[in-house]
């Protein structure tokens, strides 16, 4: 089987995994789009002993913590939405090791092929992120989900990392009134409501009158990869895991977190 058809089914899902890494759509899809440009130029960087999403996985993180990469302003050529990231503003190793098990599914040992580490690295790299996601400055959380079970296991998640549950919406008017009542500084949203209508669209409507961080979470995310619309940077899929919720809510707050850092004004000593 050919390179090309051997990671074709595996692009979705490194979209989603790029965009939780650079905290936007844009980026992660440019580093993807990048990726895929090394390895056409230079297919031996794909490594064919390994299983192919492990491989791809490896490509794309190998780029994407290049140092010489990262001090540069403009990652690729044709990809002007991609932002200066200067060292500082990487992932961390122990999040993307958290995100690769948590989120992708990857096995420790997996992973370890992927980071390029021993297996046993990658445990304290977990741990690490662990204790990070448990130090994580406490937010108010809006949840918008119309399974009850489901908000019942968001709010004991989310609850149980120190966050505040300030409003649980069935609908996207429930949802845009919860707002109204309260602004959150996260949301976890479902796509599809109990009406019928859309969490995409409350949320669209939220964003155009402020700025919050939000996490989707829907049964189909394959009908929200497919590159073909603005899509959300951070997406989870039913169902799903607690440490997939925690990975993904402690690397949506730590863009907002590093956000605030970047726009609060410099004091001259």
């Amino acid at each position: 089987m050919s390179m090309s058809k051997s990671i074709a089914p595996h692009l979705p899902y490194l979209r989603r995994f790029a965009r939780a890494l650079a905290g936007t759509q844009a980026a992660g899809d440019a580093y993807v789009a990048a990726t895929l440009e090394v390895l056409i130029e230079d297919p031996s960087l794909f490594d064919t002993t390994l299983d192919p999403r492990v491989a791809l996985y490896r490509t794309f993180l190998g780029l994407w913590n290049s140092v010489d990469l990262n001090l540069k302003p403009e990652v690729v050529a044709g990809h002007p939405t991609v932002v200066d990231r200067k060292l500082e503003s990487i992932t961390p190793l122990p999040r993307q090791a958290f995100l690769l098990c948590a989120v992708e599914g990857f096995s420790p040992h997996e992973a370890a092929t992927i980071l390029g580490v021993d297996r046993d690295d990658v445990d304290r790299l977990v741990d690490t992120a662990g204790r990070e996601i448990a130090a994580q400055v406490t937010t108010d959380v809006l949840i918008i989900e119309d399974e009850p079970m489901i908000a019942m296991d968001l709010e004991s998640i989310v609850e149980g990392l120190g966050h505040r549950v300030t409003g649980v919406a069935r609908t996207h008017g429930e949802a845009l009134k919860a707002v109204r009542d309260k602004q959150p500084g996260l949301v976890l949203a479902d796509i599809q409501l109990a009406d019928g209508s859309s969490g995409l669209d409350a949320v669209n409507e939220m964003l155009g009158t402020f700025a919050v961080p939000v996490i989707f979470i829907t049964a189909y995310p394959d009908r929200l990869l497919t590159g073909e619309r603005p899509e959300p940077a951070f997406l989870i899929t039913k169902p799903y895991q607690p440490d997939t919720v925690k990975a993904i809510v402690s690397q949506a707050l730590f863009f907002e977190r590093s956000a605030q850092l970047r726009d609060r004004p410099q004091v001259d000593a």
